[in-house]
């Protein structure tokens, strides 16, 4: 009988060693997958909590806008703030240097032509710079933000296009703000 009990008692022994391990790595295991887990809940909740809002609107690069302006024109943003604010305040006057944000579509003998419009993406144009044919950037100067300006330029001889080479061409032209 002794036997018996002996060989009852080393089972009994075995089972709870198997039992200890088992509980030994469930506990490794929740020691280590539960700071993981805080961690990343803590993560999505500062994502979420301090993700900028979208103004939704972009421009021709991709590079997305801001109009942090109110009604008299004043930005909410911090002064020390090295970014530059698109202002739609109408009391503002585009001058040379300016950097301006617009809208155009343009026509020879009105008609539309391929690579004359924005298509509302609009473009934004440093005042003097050179960049659009003829007088175009001069034209805006004395403009407002929410001006629509009608641009009268002619293309130089040699453009590229044969379609414009020479030719009259009209820009309508919205001005959507200047950059602050």
């Amino acid at each position: 009988m002794k036997k018996e009990n002996r060989k009852m008692a080393q089972q009994r022994r075995a089972q709870e060693r198997r039992k200890k391990a088992v509980r030994r790595k469930i506990s490794t295991i929740l020691a280590v997958v539960i700071p993981i887990l805080a961690l990343a809940a803590l993560v999505a909740v500062l994502i979420i909590f301090t993700a900028p809002e979208s103004s939704g609107s972009s421009d021709s690069s991709g590079t997305a806008e801001t109009d942090n302006t109110s009604d008299t024109g004043t930005s909410d943003t911090a002064e020390n703030t090295d970014t530059p604010v698109l202002s739609t305040d109408s009391s503002l006057t585009i001058e040379n240097g300016d950097t301006v944000n617009i809208d155009y579509v343009g026509t020879v003998d009105g008609v539309e032509f391929d690579g004359g419009s924005t298509n509302g993406a609009g473009a934004d144009l440093t005042i003097g710079s050179g960049r659009y044919i003829d007088d175009f950037e001069e034209q805006l100067i004395g403009s407002h933000p929410g001006d629509t300006v009608e641009v009268n330029v002619t293309f130089p001889e040699d453009y590229g296009n044969e379609e414009l080479n020479g030719k009259d061409a009209v820009f309508e032209v919205v001005i959507n703000g200047i950059y602050e």
